[in-house]
């Protein structure tokens, strides 16, 4: 597979206006014995069985089937797969574990779903330079347990890290619990395999993360795979902290935590993590997982300080003082590793934990000031109460990324009301300084809302950078930027139109 080291991108098309793409061109048993040329026959799924598992991410609201799955083994394999597209004018969208919130790996009409569930293995360990190279398919948190006989780790760590792959947190820019220390993806990846649109492989970034003009590597990352699709990722290693100490602290009310953070930033303290819960994501959880949480606590937060033990323990007496401050009622301090693990269960486990409380809920992804925390608090809780919906907050309260999590039932006809209190907490995060996500991406679900956030020249010129590397709109196409299908027609559950209701007309 020829490959080349990639220079900054130029050109263009001249179709540059935001929502512009080549319409799709219909798939049939043409394309599908194409495929089927470069891959075994059993990798190249084209009954509707099969193609139905791939139709939506964890954001299940927004469904499409593809015309057609492929599972390529090995980045030569996926380069052409990519080149199969290319020929026939195909789109295509890349897809790893599944577990996106924004709907940015839901298929397109006549598109065909390249998967890199295959690309599982871990290529490399460099102890002495302290790096690993991994296939997109590894989920997050082997990567860690690969490492750790070697004293290292790998630092993001979404709470789905046990499911997600590197790949996907590539493509998003993943976070984590400690992220407010530690950084993002971005801040971890040296080094890049990419395939772009044409088939064509490129290499981004550097051993060390550096390489000679514009940083093509930090403008992939978090691209939403609509530059290409990564083949192999380096990424950095650190050294496991000598000393870790952690406090899960409860407070009479929400805007009593929030202040907790800030406070505790401005004293200089860096925490490893401080995440927030309120009391409906800790009943979630709890009854899931009894990781001693106080469910009748308005909200709690777990704070983690890592490093040299006599940094940490002199921060931990501070950090504890300052809880006390704002009216702690507890201040459990796990005295063991397994004991620690234990409440970190509890706090990545939410997500899924809350189904137990409602039977549908929509996962929103927004950022603001700290200083901010308890207005945007109080200002969901009001917009819940307006909406008549429920509203569960659980998030990175360090660096203000928030995970609200609306609770609805599809059944009593509540996915609407649902739908726009969601991404009306997406645009209020703007409204107040912030952006509309964090770590989850903006995909299917806030494309509409981009210009709430960027104007009209900053989306122009966002498109001109995506035709650059795909000039016809293959990659992930639909995604990202506003478009008239996606505001005007937006995919989710099936709504009946008004004369079928009436039986003038039935539904094919």
């Amino acid at each position: 597979m020829p490959e080349r080291t990639m220079e900054a991108p130029h050109g263009g098309t001249g179709n540059d206006a935001p929502g512009a793409a080549t319409p799709p061109v219909a798939v049939g048993p043409e394309l599908a014995r194409a495929f089927r040329d470069v891959l075994p026959a059993d990798l190249v799924i084209t009954d509707e069985v099969g193609r139905r598992s791939y139709e939506c991410d964890g954001l299940t609201g927004f469904r499409q089937i593809p015309a057609l799955v492929v599972l390529p083994r090995d980045a030569d394999e996926v380069a052409a797969c990519v080149r199969v597209c290319a020929r026939h004018g195909v789109p295509f969208v890349a897809r790893g574990a599944g577990t996106g919130l924004s709907g940015g790996a839901m298929p397109v009409a006549d598109g065909v779903v390249i998967s890199l569930q295959k690309l599982r293995r871990i290529l490399e360990i460099d102890v002495e330079n302290r790096r690993a190279v991994l296939e997109p398919g590894v989920y997050n948190l082997e990567i860690s347990k690969a490492a750790a006989p070697y004293g290292l780790y790998y630092a993001p760590d979404p709470s789905s890290q046990q499911v997600c792959t590197i790949g996907g947190n590539v493509a998003e820019n993943s976070g984590g619990a400690h992220c407010l220390k530690y950084g993002f993806t971005t801040n971890h990846v040296l080094e890049m395999e990419v395939v772009l649109a044409d088939g064509s492989v490129v290499t981004l970034g550097g051993p060390t993360g550096e390489q000679a003009g514009p940083d093509l590597r930090g403008l992939f990352i978090g691209s939403e795979g609509t530059l290409g699709i990564c083949t192999k990722v380096t990424v950095r290693l650190l050294q496991t902290p000598e000393t870790v100490r952690t406090v899960l602290a409860d407070f009479p009310s929400i805007e009593a935590a929030g202040d907790t953070v800030g406070d505790i930033v401005d004293a200089a303290i860096i925490p490893a993590a401080v995440e927030m819960m309120d009391s409906l994501s800790m009943e979630a959880s709890e009854a899931a997982t009894g990781a001693g949480l106080t469910v009748d606590a308005p909200a709690a937060l777990i704070i983690e300080l890592d490093g040299p033990a006599d940094e940490v323990e002199a921060e931990f007496s501070h950090l504890t003082a300052i809880c006390e401050r704002h009216g702690a009622t507890r201040m459990h301090v796990p005295a063991e590793a397994e004991e620690r693990q234990k409440v970190w269960k509890g706090r990545k486990a939410a997500f899924a934990a809350v189904g137990r409380i409602s039977p549908d809920y929509i996962v929103q992804d927004g950022v603001v000031p700290r200083t901010r925390l308890a207005e945007v608090l109080t200002r969901i809780a009001e917009m819940g109460r307006d909406a008549g919906l429920r509203v569960a907050n659980v998030f990175h309260a360090g660096d203000g990324n928030l995970h609200p999590l609306v609770l609805y039932s599809e059944a009593a006809g509540e996915h609407d009301a649902a739908e726009k209190l969601s991404t009306d907490i997406a645009e209020l995060c703007v409204e107040l300084g912030g952006s509309l996500s964090g770590e989850h991406g903006i995909g299917t679900d806030k494309a509409c809302s981009m210009p709430r956030m960027f104007s009209s020249d900053d989306l122009a010129v966002m498109h001109r950078v995506r035709h650059a590397f795909d000039p016809d709109d293959r990659c992930n196409p639909g995604k990202v930027f506003p478009t008239p299908r996606l505001c005007g027609e937006r995919p989710g559950p099936y709504r009946p139109h008004p004369l079928e209701e009436a039986g003038v007309i039935e539904r094919l």
